[in-house]
């Protein structure tokens, strides 16, 4: 049995929840779901350029888990681009964090 997610810091609020290509419809599309945390990991690290160890301080988890959280938010954004798919914003609650 897996421990409990710890509650996360998030700010960051995105105007869209959805992201795909120009000219195909939305019901054509694979999609890939990032969540708020995976959001917010990229906002810290590769909008506001911050280190990982600081990143990891503001969203109130552990430098390696925070580690893994952009990791797999990059996997997912990069599958997205280069297999052309749409990008859903999904809730603070799928990552398992209170709103």
């Amino acid at each position: 049995m897996s421990r409990p997610k710890k509650c996360r810091c998030t700010c960051c609020t995105v105007e869209s929840d959805y992201f795909k290509p120009r000219g195909i419809p939305l019901s054509d599309l694979d999609e890939v779901n990032l969540n708020i945390d995976e959001v917010e990991a990229l906002r810290l690290a590769d909008y506001e350029g911050l280190y990982q160890e600081e990143a990891a301080k503001r969203m109130n988890i552990s430098r390696a888990t925070f580690g893994r959280i952009v990791e797999a938010a990059h996997r997912k954004v990069a599958d997205a681009i280069l297999h052309g798919k749409a990008v859903k914003i999904g809730s603070k609650q799928e990552a398992g964090g209170d709103i």
